[in-house]
C-alpha cells in the first residue's frame, strides 16, 4: 500500500525522537494531524497530538520542552491565522536557542498567490524568527526539506519551519527518506594565544569580577574555582542563575533591571570584568572597565560592550587551559568588600519585607515568593511570567543545582509562564512544575487552564494577583509619568480554576499561604494558588541613577495633583523596602 507523504513525514520526527506535537488541527493541517493518530501516541511508541488552546501556547510549549531536554520539540499550526499565532512563541523560541521545528501549513499549491482565503506566506513570515524556513512544493523535495529542518533546529540550536501545503501532504510518497544524521555536539576549544592574553591580563589586574551568563552551564565548580584563585567576586544574569548562583561562596547577585545584590557595584569596580558565556543585553548596566568575553558564538563576542580581550570557545575548556596559566591573587580585599556588600543587601534589601510580614494584608509578594522557595520541591522546574513575577522569582526562588528557573528572558512576552509549564510538566510528568503567573499574563492566555485540565497535567498555578501590570506602571514612574492603562479588572481566577476541575484557593490572609501551597502541590492533579498581593509593590534595580529618583519624584507629584496624596503615600510605603540600601 503506498505511504502517504504525510506519515512519510511524521516517521522522520518520530526517527529525531520527538514525542508530541503541540497544536490546533484545521483543514490544511489534516493529513498531518491524521499521520500522528496512525502511530497510535506515545503509549505505542507513538506521537502524542497535544491540544493546546491557542498555537501561540503550542510554540511557548514546545520551547520549554526543547530548552528543558536539549531535544527536538514540534508545535504546528494550520494555515492562515493558525500558523500565524505561532509566531511569538517561535520568537521565544529561537531568542532562548531551543531546537524546535514548527510545521505551518498552507493554502492549496495552486492557490498559492491568488489571494486566497486565509492565504499569507510562512515561508517569508518566519524569517526572523528562525534559523531554517522553507516551503515543500513537491512530494520528492518534502523529505529533504524534513531532514533539513530537523538538522538546522538541532545543529544550530533554534526554530525551523517547515511550510506545507495541505495538498501537498496528502500526496503519495514518492522519495527515499533520508537517514537521521545523529551526532554528538563538539566541544570548542580555544586558540592558546587568545587564552595566554586572557592569563596576562587576569595575573595584571588587581581586581577581578566575573559575570556568568546560561554559558556557564556544565561549568559550575571550575568557575568557582576560577574565583577562588583570583579572589573574584562572580555576579550572573539571569538565565545563568540556574547554573551559577547555587553553593557559590563568591555569589554576589544579579545586575540589571530585575538585579539584587552587590553585582551592579562588584562588576562597576573592577579593574578587569570576565563576561562568561554571556550576552547579557543590557548595556547600560556594563561598565566602561577593561573587559573581557569567553563565548563559543563568535558573533556575540564584543556586540554588547566594547572587548578588550576576545576568547571564542566554550567556557569548561577555556578554564581549563586557562587555570594552569593563572597565579593567585593575594589580596582577598575587594572580594571581601563585594561579599560583605552583598550580604548586607540581601539581609536589609532584599530580604526586608520577608521577614515579619506574616499577618500583615495585604500579601507582600517578596514574603509569597519566599515561602514557595521554601515549599517547593529540591528538584522543582519554575516557569515565571514576564514582568513583577520575574523580579520575584529571581530574587527569592534558589535554583539548588536541581531546580530548573524558565521564563521569556530574551523576547520578553507577557503570558508564557503558563503555556512554558505545560511544555515543561510533559516532558517531565515526575517533577514538580510550578508556573508562576501574574494576572495580566494568566488573563492573556486563560484558555490554556483548560488544557491542564484537559490534559489533567499536575501544574501547579501560583497567580499573584496585584490587578495591575507592575513592570510597565514602574517603567511609567521612571519615565517620569504617572501610571495609566495598567489597570487589570479585578477577577477571581481561583474561582475561575475551580469551575474547570482544578484544585484551587484564593489567599489574601498571608497567614494562610503556606498551607495553601502545600495542601496545592500534595494534589495530584492541576492546582491554582490565588493570591492576591500589594498593588504598589513595585522593584527597583540594584543600582538607581538621578534620572530614575527624578522620574519617579516628578511622577509622584503627577499622581498627588491627580489622584490624591493618600495613594502617593501608599506608593512609597509599599516600595520602601526595595531601594537598595548601601
Amino acid at each position: 500500500m503506498a505511504k502517504e507523504l504525510a506519515t512519510q513525514l511524521i516517521e522522520q520526527l518520530q526517527a529525531a525522537g520527538v514525542q508530541r506535537i503541540y497544536g490546533i488541527v484545521g483543514d490544511s493541517l489534516n493529513p498531518i494531524v491524521d499521520a500522528v493518530r496512525q502511530t497510535g501516541g506515545s503509549e505505542k511508541g507513538g506521537i502524542d497530538w497535544i491540544h493546546v488552546r491557542h498555537e501561540e501556547a503550542a510554540a511557548f510549549a514546545a520551547a520549554a520542552e526543547a530548552q528543558l531536554t536539549g531535544r527536538l520539540a514540534v508545535c504546528a499550526g494550520s494555515c492562515g491565522p493558525g500558523n500565524l499565532h505561532l509566531i511569538n512563541g517561535l520568537y521565544d523560541a529561537n531568542r532562548s536557542e531551543a531546537p524546535v521545528l514548527a510545521i505551518a501549513s498552507h493554502i492549496p499549491s495552486k492557490q498559492i498567490g491568488s489571494s486566497f482565503f486565509q492565504e499569507t506566506h510562512p515561508d517569508r513570515l518566519f524569517n526572523e524568527c528562525s534559523v531554517y524556513s522553507e516551503l515543500i512544493s513537491t512530494a520528492e523535495q518534502a523529505p529533504r526539506v524534513m531532514h533539513s529542518a530537523i538538522q538546522h533546529a538541532v545543529g544550530l540550536r533554534g526554530v525551523a519551519v517547515v511550510t506545507l501545503p495541505g495538498d501537498i501532504a496528502g500526496l503519495e510518497a514518492t522519495a527515499e527518506t533520508p537517514v537521521p544524521a545523529s551526532f554528538r555536539p563538539a566541544t570548542l576549544v580555544p586558540d592558546p594565544a587568545s587564552v595566554q592574553e586572557l592569563a596576562d591580563a587576569i595575573n595584571a589586574a588587581g581586581k577581578v569580577a566575573i559575570f556568568a551568563g546560561a554559558g556557564v552551564e556544565g561549568a559550575h565548580d571550575e568557575v568557582v574555582a576560577l574565583a577562588g584563585l583570583i579572589a573574584a567576586p562572580i555576579g550572573h544574569s539571569l538565565r545563568g542563575k540556574d547554573f551559577m548562583q547555587y553553593s557559590n561562596p563568591y555569589d554576589i547577585g544579579m545586575t540589571g533591571l530585575l538585579g539584587y545584590g552587590a553585582a551592579a557595584e562588584g562588576i562597576e569596580d573592577a579593574d578587569l570584568l570576565l563576561l562568561l558565556g554571556t550576552d547579557f543585553p543590557y548595556d547600560q548596566f556594563l561598565p566602561a572597565t577593561r573587559t573581557a568575553q569567553v563565548d563559543r558564538a563568535a558573533h556575540k563576542l564584543g556586540r554588547r560592550t566594547d572587548v578588550d580581550i576576545a576568547v571564542h570557545g566554550d567556557v569548561l575548556p577555556t578554564l581549563a587551559a586557562l587555570t594552569p596559566l593563572l597565579s593567585a591573587k593575594k589580596s582577598r580585599r575587594f572580594l571581601d568588600a563585594m561579599l560583605k556588600k552583598h550580604d548586607k543587601l540581601m539581609n536589609k534589601a532584599v530580604g526586608a519585607y520577608t521577614r515579619n510580614v506574616g499577618t500583615r494584608q495585604p500579601i507582600h509578594p517578596e514574603y509569597a515568593a519566599s515561602l514557595l522557595d521554601q515549599v517547593a520541591a529540591e528538584d522543582a522546574i519554575f516557569t515565571a511570567d514576564t514582568g513583577m513575577c520575574n523580579v520575584w522569582t529571581a530574587r527569592y526562588i534558589n535554583p539548588l543545582g536541581t531546580r530548573r528557573l524558565i521564563g521569556s528572558y530574551l523576547h520578553g512576552s507577557m503570558a508564557n509562564a503558563l503555556p512554558h509549564a505545560i511544555g515543561a510538566q510533559l516532558a517531565y510528568p515526575g517533577r514538580q512544575v510550578v508556573s508562576v503567573s501574574g494576572d495580566g499574563g494568566l488573563s492573556m492566555l486563560l484558555g490554556e487552564l483548560i488544557t491542564v485540565a484537559a490534559q489533567q497535567l499536575p501544574v501547579n498555578v501560583v497567580v499573584f494577583n496585584n490587578s495591575t501590570l507592575g513592570m510597565v506602571k514602574l517603567e511609567m514612574l521612571v519615565d517620569g509619568l504617572p501610571d495609566f492603562g495598567v489597570d487589570v479588572p479585578d477577577a477571581n481566577y481561583a474561582a475561575v480554576a475551580r469551575a474547570l476541575g482544578f484544585h484551587a484557593v484564593r489567599v489574601t490572609d498571608p497567614t494562610r499561604i503556606e498551607a495553601a501551597y502545600r495542601e496545592a502541590f500534595a494534589h495530584p492533579g492541576p492546582s491554582l494558588v490565588e493570591l492576591i498581593t500589594d498593588p504598589q509593590a513595585l522593584s527597583l534595580p540594584p543600582k538607581i541613577k538621578g534620572a530614575q529618583v527624578l522620574g519617579f519624584a516628578t511622577a509622584m507629584s503627577k499622581v498627588v495633583l491627580n489622584r490624591g496624596a493618600g495613594e502617593a503615600v501608599s506608593m512609597a510605603r509599599s516600595n520602601l523596602r526595595n531601594i537598595p540600601r548601601r
